[in-house]
C-alpha cells in the first residue's frame, strides 16, 4: 500500500472510531444538548438530535481539540480592557456557558468563556487565547467535573491537577490574579452513566484545589459546600438535572464569586 493510500486509510478509520465512541452511543440513549451561552436553563435535545450533537461533538475533538475557533473572533473583538477597567474572564465549561453574567453581575466587565463538555486539558490549549490575550485583572478557573466524567477519556488526577495548575501558573506571570473554584457537587453524570457515584471523587479533587489555592495565594471560591446535599449531590431546587445550576443555583453562586473577585482585586 502506497503512503497516499495509508494516509487516506488511516483517516477513515480515526474518523469512524471518533464518531462511533462511547461518547455518542451513551448520547444517543439519554444525552442532552448543552445550554446556551448564559442561558443559566439546560434545554434537553430533542431525541433525533442527541446523536448527532455527540457525533458533532467528537467530531471537534477531531478537527478542533481545544475549540479554539469558537471565541477566536469575539476575542479579536474585545480588543484591550479600557484604562481602570477591572475586567474578569471566568474561564470554564457548561457550567460556565450558562451563566448569564450580565443578569448576576450587572454593568460588570466580567467575560464569560465556558465551552460546553470541556475538561482542563481543552481549557488550558485554549487559556492564552481566551484569558491572557483578554489582559484581565482576574481570573476565575473552574474546571473539572468533566474531566471525572471521562469526555475526553479517562485521565488520573495528576493530570487534572497538573492542568489546573498550568493554568494558574499563566495567568501569575502575566500579572493575573487567580481565583481557583471548587467543582460543583454531583452524583451521576447522566451523559456518561458508567462512571459510578462521581462525589467522592470530587471531593477528593475539590480538597487539593483547595490545598492547592493555600500554598500559592490564589483566593478559593468554595461552591461546594453552599450547594452539596447531604449525598453529596446538587439538589433538585438549584439544578434542574444534578449538575448544571438552575437560575437558582447561579444566584446561590454569584455573591460567592463576586467575593472572590474582590479579594483578589484586594478590595
Amino acid at each position: 500500500m502506497n503512503l497516499t493510500k495509508m494516509s487516506k486509510s488511516f483517516i477513515v478509520v480515526t474518523a469512524f472510531v471518533v464518531l462511533s465512541g462511547p461518547t455518542a452511543l451513551v448520547a444517543q440513549k439519554q444525552g442532552s444538548a448543552p445550554a446556551a451561552q448564559g442561558s443559566g436553563v439546560l434545554v434537553a435535545a430533542p431525541s433525533w438530535q442527541k446523536g448527532a450533537y455527540w457525533a458533532k461533538f467528537d467530531h471537534q475533538l477531531l478537527v478542533d481539540f481545544a475549540d479554539l475557533a469558537r471565541f477566536r473572533d469575539s476575542d479579536l473583538k474585545l480588543g484591550p480592557p479600557t484604562p481602570g477597567e477591572n475586567r474578569v474572564v471566568f474561564m470554564g465549561d457548561s457550567i460556565t456557558q450558562g451563566w448569564n453574567l450580565q443578569k448576576s453581575f450587572p454593568g460588570k466587565p466580567y467575560i464569560n468563556r465556558g465551552i460546553s463538555g470541556q475538561t482542563s486539558s481543552q481549557m488550558l490549549l485554549r487559556f492564552r487565547q481566551d484569558v491572557i490575550n483578554l489582559k484581565p485583572k482576574v481570573v476565575l478557573i473552574l474546571a473539572g467535573t468533566n474531566d471525572l466524567a471521562g469526555n475526553t477519556g479517562p485521565v488520573p488526577f495528576a493530570q487534572v491537577e497538573g492542568n489546573l495548575m498550568s493554568m494558574a501558573q499563566l495567568a501569575t506571570v502575566n500579572g493575573i490574579r487567580v481565583v481557583m473554584c471548587s467543582v460543583l457537587p454531583s452524583v451521576r453524570y447522566w451523559w456518561h452513566p458508567e462512571q459510578k457515584d462521581p462525589a467522592p471523587r470530587i471531593i477528593v479533587l475539590n480538597k487539593w484545589i483547595a490545598s492547592y489555592s493555600a500554598e500559592k495565594r490564589y483566593v478559593y471560591v468554595n461552591y461546594y459546600s453552599a450547594m452539596a446535599d447531604a449525598a453529596g449531590g446538587l439538589p433538585p431546587n438549584l439544578s434542574a438535572d444534578g449538575v448544571h445550576p438552575s437560575a437558582a443555583g447561579y444566584a446561590v453562586m454569584a455573591p460567592l464569586a463576586e467575593s472572590g473577585i474582590k479579594k483578589a482585586l484586594g478590595k
